[in-house]
């Protein structure tokens, strides 16, 4: 099995990226409605990005970079862990 056959994408938007038998979970959605519901375009500002990447990755169609995610991260002031989880593990609460 070639690398590219061993992932796929969950094109929900629970912020779950499948990766084979793992996944990557987000929190952002949660995290910015925690923020005064900070909108999906005032993240993307803050970071850089355009509103569809927000949407891409907060909808776990697109894995940021890792730069990205640092800067996401620290715009909700957190430890990346609490932004991006991977493993079978989900967040809770």
């Amino acid at each position: 099995m070639s690398a590219a056959e061993s992932f796929s994408i969950d094109a929900g938007s629970s912020g779950v990226l499948k990766l084979g038998m793992n996944t990557i979970h987000n929190r952002i959605r949660k995290l910015r409605f925690d923020a005064d519901e900070m909108t999906q375009q005032e993240l993307a500002d803050r970071i850089g990005v355009t509103r569809q990447t927000v949407v891409a990755i907060e909808g776990a169609k697109y894995s940021p970079s890792l730069a990205i995610a640092f800067r996401i991260a620290e715009v909700f002031a957190v430890p990346l862990d609490q932004v991006f989880r991977y493993g079978q593990e989900s967040f809770t609460g």
